[in-house]
């Protein structure tokens, strides 16, 4: 099995930022919530014991079992509609004596699963019927996630999906189209909500979060989750008040931040050790993408190369999504802060799409 493993080839560059980065969650969130610390504490025991797994498990053996993958997605999100815990309006988890997010592993099983399939369909991927069944795919996950309802994360899997399809070698006479289409209606659609303070085509939680977010004064109870953030980031300037601190002055001490742990982590980061806090969390964030990116441009396979390249965009269009939140520079949407936020589900899974990265990384083509 580990014949064509080249062990001088792992990379350490991105286990050292990945366990710094979850290292550094684990501090913020002990500061956060105490309560929480431990939990997290064996998330990353898990999570590299996961991660040590599919390092040594070979990728391609494991795409042989994409039709599994896929109806176990596509199975689980079923069972969060039909039997999943409630939660601010809002059924996203499954309790099964664990309990867990199944669109988490769903984004890790899409990628292997759309891997196998565009490596596959790599000479017909700009034909009709590719197209239509890539739809069918993709749409079908799609639909089950943005009926918990949870707009961000379908986002977010939708978004993922088209970047590796694109990179597998789709047509830009496709893709521009779509997207000159897609990017105007969009703009549009921001230009008539924040004139008519209406949101077609959205849930009541939905519209009300991105009217909150254009109208933050006209919405004090939904906007100021996103308000005491920015304060939150801005009191900490250049080195913070510090983790563990008691200042009187400190936005998380006074509770004006709810589940600090969790989506809003980066502002009581920002607070508590500061811009260069902050500065550090993003770039290990961007490096562990671009080691993911780097690793694909070594991968002995299409499909190899497509896993990074799928893993690198979960990490890194989720935490842009997130940073942009807490800053203000997007509606709230709910998404966690990869390896810093809270989340046994979502640290564990990413370990495991780590892990798969590692795994390409040793099976690495010879130049």
């Amino acid at each position: 099995m580990f014949r064509n493993y080249q062990f001088k080839n792992i990379n350490y560059r991105l286990i050292i930022a990945v366990i710094l980065l979850t290292t550094i969650g684990i501090l913020v969130i002990g500061s956060a919530n105490a309560d929480y610390q431990n939990r997290q504490i064996t998330g990353l025991i898990l999570g590299m014991v996961v991660l040590t797994f599919f390092t040594l498990f070979d990728f391609e053996i494991l795409l042989q079992f994409h039709w599994y993958f896929y109806g176990l997605t596509i199975g689980l999100l079923m069972a969060v509609l039909l039997f999943g815990d409630d939660s601010k309006g809002a059924t996203r988890w499954l309790d099964i004596g664990i309990r867990f997010q199944p669109s988490e592993i769903g984004k890790i099983f899409l990628v292997l699963f759309f891997a196998w399939f565009l490596t596959t369909k790599s000479e017909e991927l700009n034909k009709r019927k590719t197209i239509l069944e890539l739809l069918l795919f993709a749409g079908i996950p799609l639909l089950l996630i943005l009926k918990e309802p949870d707009l961000s994360t379908t986002i977010v899997t939708f978004m993922v999906i088209v970047s590796v399809v694109y990179c597998a070698g789709l047509s830009r006479k496709i893709f521009l189209p779509i997207l000159l289409v897609v990017i105007p209606l969009i703009i549009i659609y921001l230009m008539v909500t924040y004139q008519t303070k209406t949101t077609p085509f959205l849930s009541e939680y939905q519209g009300v979060r991105i009217l909150a977010w254009m109208f933050p004064n006209d919405y004090p109870g939904s906007s100021y989750q996103q308000q005491n953030s920015i304060m939150a980031i801005g009191s900490g300037q250049l080195l913070g008040k510090g983790l563990n601190n008691n200042n009187f002055d400190s936005v998380k001490n006074g509770n004006y931040i709810s589940e600090p742990q969790t989506d809003f982590i980066f502002a009581v980061a920002g607070e508590e050790i500061g811009f260069v806090g902050a500065a550090i969390i993003i770039v290990l964030l961007l490096i562990i993408v671009l080691e993911c990116l780097y690793t694909s441009k070594k991968a002995k396979s299409l499909a190899g190369e497509l896993i990074c390249i799928g893993i690198a965009c979960i990490i890194g269009y989720q935490s842009f999504v997130n940073i942009c939140v807490v800053t203000g520079l997007m509606p709230n949407t709910g998404l966690t802060l990869p390896f810093v936020s809270y989340g046994l589900t979502s640290l564990v899974t990413l370990y495991m799409g780590i892990g798969i990265v590692l795994n390409v990384g040793l099976q690495a083509k010879k130049y």
